[in-house]
């Protein structure tokens, strides 16, 4: 999976390094854009960084302060992050849908002086009790919206000395725990991570990334922020969030050669438009029960969306949470260029990847080069929790010691929570997290995210959750109501005088399914792993989720 890379880059060491050697390199090369904006070459660039710098002192902003950036995906996003990290500040980057209490709980925890926000988001830090916050400045014009002058006015008279090990960010994320941690990233870390990820992926200046994830998210800010910028690519964004609507003209229009998602996007493509598309028709629908019948229509349906995608596209890669083994058979037989990876915030993220010509469905890849990996205490399938060694390992949680030794070994090994299992070849397979494993009371231990998996292929199964109640499993399930009223169009062509009639007509019918669902679970799973009751969210809820679409199993049980 190595390829040779283009270059000797023993001299970045540092963000530092980085941004010299690529704004040098590519000077006259397009940096970034939102799509249909004039594009920023890396030249203009460097000089917007170097002026950002320069407000930073003047600030008394110096090494070591901690400096956070609440927006929406933009061009100046990666503005701000090399001018604070450059100028040896650490940047605290905040998601965009972090409440106003997670911002002030995070800016308070990080001990963060300044805050970039955007003009969308200053509302929500208006009210905010953050004592240590002196300044904060608005993303879209840099002018100072606040500032209590209370920093040391030109307390760093030349640049902060920089070394690799030195931290470059905090990284916060709500994650599927409960309680935000904060992950503290080196220079180190990061550099390491987009050196290590290019030796698998052939990223140069002509590549072309369409960004829609968010940017403080580690998978987007290494791999869709740094990458790039390390082979001198370009980025571009979009103004707006990626609904289906805006994503498929930013496609055509930008034509890229690479996009990060997560696998809510590939999965609803196939859900609602794929399969949508092959049940439209007689013909179709049977030919699709066929293993012949449905590699071809995969194959044809495939070539199609290829060239939706803008015709170019070299990487399209899946990873945060499990793709959906159908949705992957799906891309698998369409040749799609699909690359699957894992990896976690506290490893910068990236662990194993397979490429598109290496991919197997519900294979997590191969672990990269750098990479140290060991199963600890397997049981007899030989699954157990995965544990690491990776340069891009963090240096632990800020102002956490306990839980940071709690994860990392006194010989460096770090503990992933992940259950896996790696076969003779190397290719590793996730079997789920160690904190989500049901015993049951004959020692059996059930897999919940396995189960799941088969719920979640049933006809109008969204998502689901599978969770243990006085012994017994109870599978929360939501319904994809949209397709409901695809199928049973009469329920929504109703009067409004019927209001109430149509209601139960539904709840009817998801009495059934919850029936149909039931049966066809329980004939897939062996008895251990036995559903003994269904519940259906609400037509109008939802499950809460994390930045990259996981649910927040913490908040079911």
């Amino acid at each position: 999976m190595k390829h040779r890379t283009h270059e000797n880059l023993e001299h970045v060491r540092t963000l530092n390094d980085l941004f010299s050697h690529s704004t040098e390199k590519y000077a006259s090369r397009t940096v970034n854009s939102f799509i249909g904006k004039t594009p920023v070459l890396y030249g203009e660039f460097a000089e917007k960084v170097g002026c950002l710098q320069e407000t930073l002192k003047s600030l008394g902003v110096a090494g070591g302060d901690k400096v956070a950036i609440y927006t929406h995906n933009s061009p100046v996003y990666s503005v701000v992050y090399f001018a604070v990290t450059t100028v040896g500040a650490v940047i605290v980057p905040l998601l965009p849908d972090f409440s106003p209490a997670e911002v002030e709980n995070i800016i308070n925890h990080s001990d963060s002086k300044v805050l970039f926000v955007s003009e969308r988001l200053k509302n929500k830090t208006d009210d905010i009790n953050v004592p240590n916050l002196k300044i904060r400045i608005c993303l879209e014009n840099m002018s100072i919206y606040e500032n209590r002058d209370a920093l040391t006015v030109c307390r760093s008279t030349g640049e902060t000395e920089i070394q690799p090990d030195s931290t470059a960010s905090i990284v916060y994320t709500s994650g599927t725990t409960g309680k935000s941690k904060g992950v503290v990233l080196t220079h180190h870390n990061l550099i390491s991570q987009i050196k290590m990820t290019l030796k698998i992926e052939p990223v140069n200046e002509t590549s072309v990334f369409l960004s829609i994830l968010p940017l403080p998210h580690t998978y987007e800010g290494s791999l869709g922020f740094l990458l790039p910028f390390l082979a001198g690519a370009s980025v571009y964004y979009l103004e707006k969030p990626p609904t289906p609507t805006l994503l498929i003209p930013a496609v055509q229009q930008v034509k890229p050669t690479h996009i990060l998602s997560v696998p809510l996007i590939p999965e609803k493509i196939f859900r609602n438009s794929v399969l949508a598309k092959i049940n439209s028709g007689f013909f179709t629908r049977n030919l699709y029960r066929t293993t012949v019948g449905r590699k071809l229509l995969h194959r044809i349906i495939g070539k199609k969306l290829y060239k939706t995608f803008g015709g170019r596209l070299k990487f399209f890669g899946v990873g945060g949470a499990k793709l959906d083994p159908v949705t992957e058979r799906f891309l698998y037989e369409a040749r799609f260029p699909y690359a699957i990876g894992y990896g976690l915030t506290e490893t910068a993220p990236l662990l194993s990847a397979a490429l598109s010509y290496n991919v197997k469905v519900e294979s997590a890849g191969f672990k990269l080069e750098e990479v140290e990996m060991k199963i600890n205490d397997p049981n007899e399938a030989e699954i157990g929790e995965l544990w690491v060694k990776s340069p891009s390992l963090m240096k632990g949680y800020y102002k956490d010691e306990e839980l940071t030794n709690s994860v990392i070994t006194p010989d460096g090994w770090f503990k992933t929570g992940d259950l896996v299992k790696v076969n003779s070849s190397g290719r590793i397979y996730l079997k789920g997290r160690l904190k989500n494993i049901i015993l049951t009371s004959n020692g059996e231990n059930i897999y919940p995210e396995e189960i799941e998996s088969v719920i979640n292929n049933f006809k109008f199964v969204q998502e689901s959750l599978v969770l243990e109640e006085k012994g017994k499993l109870v599978a929360m399930v939501k319904f994809n109501y949209e397709e409901l009223g695809v199928q049973y169009s009469r329920i929504k062509e109703e009067v409004q005088s019927k209001l109430e009639e149509n209601y139960r007509e539904l709840e009817k019918k998801i009495e059934e399914l919850k029936l149909e669902l039931m049966t066809y679970v329980n004939s897939k799973v062996n008895r251990f792993s036995q559903i003994s009751k269904i519940v259906a969210l609400p037509v109008a809820v939802d499950f809460e989720k994390t930045s990259t679409m996981k649910i927040k199993r913490y908040m079911y049980l």
